[in-house]
């Protein structure tokens, strides 16, 4: 099969297109034939040598795809094979074939094509879990989603609105504030002109923030917080080291917490799947909820896309067009 591998840790430039067997299904697991693959920030990560596979997974990148069950190992009663799904994967989209387990695929919303599907499962796997899991956010409260037009922002934001939260962005551009405010956001803030710690402590403070930054945003972040609020880490685009002063969390009763998803057991993410085709999927069969595109990039051109990703100047999910 046609696959991209990461030839050496480095730039975008080091993925090169390379041939691959073809997966086969274990006990519990689909083998996917990939029609469109999303491309994610672990990609990049992984691809630099920031981040490494778990054991047993494959070194290919790619963590969602959509695409048609092509096998089933023992063990599965669903998807069969011929089904359309998308599904969160552990590593391999960039391929022809994946395989994964089977708890982790969803079935493609009604209405919704395979390219828009492949957006959905690394993103509504994230923000499910940490926000309304983790991050308990409910109707009424005041959410703070940095990096508002990110694949991650994007879909925070209208998940927040559509549960009745009170959602606060911030991003890079008057663009991308649009964006932001097109989505559900009540309010984009411009992180290059104002400053999101005023902006929220007017408004009473944030009950719930969800953060993929780091560095110098951690304690601006703990400043932000309502007393009772809470702060969910994903990720650090700066340092995760910083300095704080506990006293603010006792004193104020505030919760610092967060996951990654990747590292997660087969079993946590499949109670993860299992939660949002009960809650999320009926939203998206509905339309009240949608992927936001920006862009496709052909497989064998996965650097182009990598660093159009890292350029930030994309808005929503980009993803790469295998079959």
């Amino acid at each position: 099969m046609r696959a991209v591998e990461i030839s050496e840790p480095g730039g975008p430039e080091v993925l090169r297109p390379t041939t691959r067997p073809v997966p086969q299904p274990g006990h519990s697991e689909v083998v996917i034939q990939v029609a469109w693959a999303g491309v994610n920030r672990p990609d990049a990560l992984q691809r630099a040598g920031r981040y490494a596979p778990p054991e047993g997974a494959s070194d290919l990148p790619g963590l969602e795809a959509s695409g048609i069950v092509s096998a089933v190992g023992p063990g599965v009663t669903w998807p069969a094979v011929g089904d359309a799904v998308c599904a969160l994967l552990p590593g391999g989209g960039y391929a022809e074939y994946v395989a994964t387990p089977a708890a982790h695929c969803l079935p493609v919303p009604e209405g919704m094509g395979l390219r828009e599907a492949a957006c959905l499962p690394e993103t509504y796997f994230t923000v499910w879990s940490n926000v309304f899991q983790r991050g308990a956010l409910k109707a009424g409260e005041r959410f703070l989603v940095h990096g508002g037009s990110s694949g991650i922002g994007t879909t925070a934001i209208q998940l927040a609105h559509v549960m009745g939260a009170r959602v606060f962005a911030t991003a890079g551009s008057a663009e991308k504030c649009a964006a932001c405010l097109s989505l559900g956001a009540e309010r984009a803030i411009n992180y290059r002109e104002e400053d999101f710690v005023e902006v929220l402590r007017a408004e009473g403070g944030a009950d719930l923030i969800l953060d993929m930054v780091g560095g110098d945003y951690i304690p601006r972040n703990v400043k932000t917080l309502a007393d009772d609020g809470r702060l969910v880490q994903i990720a650090f685009l700066q340092a995760p080291k910083v300095e704080l002063n506990f006293v603010h969390l006792m004193v104020r009763r505030l919760t610092i917490t967060g996951s990654t998803l990747r590292p997660q057991s087969v079993e946590a993410k499949a109670r993860i799947a299992s939660s949002l085709r009960e809650h999320v999927w009926p939203l998206l069969d509905a339309g009240r909820i949608g992927p936001v595109m920006d862009s496709e990039v052909p497989l064998e051109k996965a650097s182009e896309a990598h660093a159009r990703m890292e350029s930030s100047a994309h808005v929503g999910k980009i993803v790469l067009k295998v079959a």
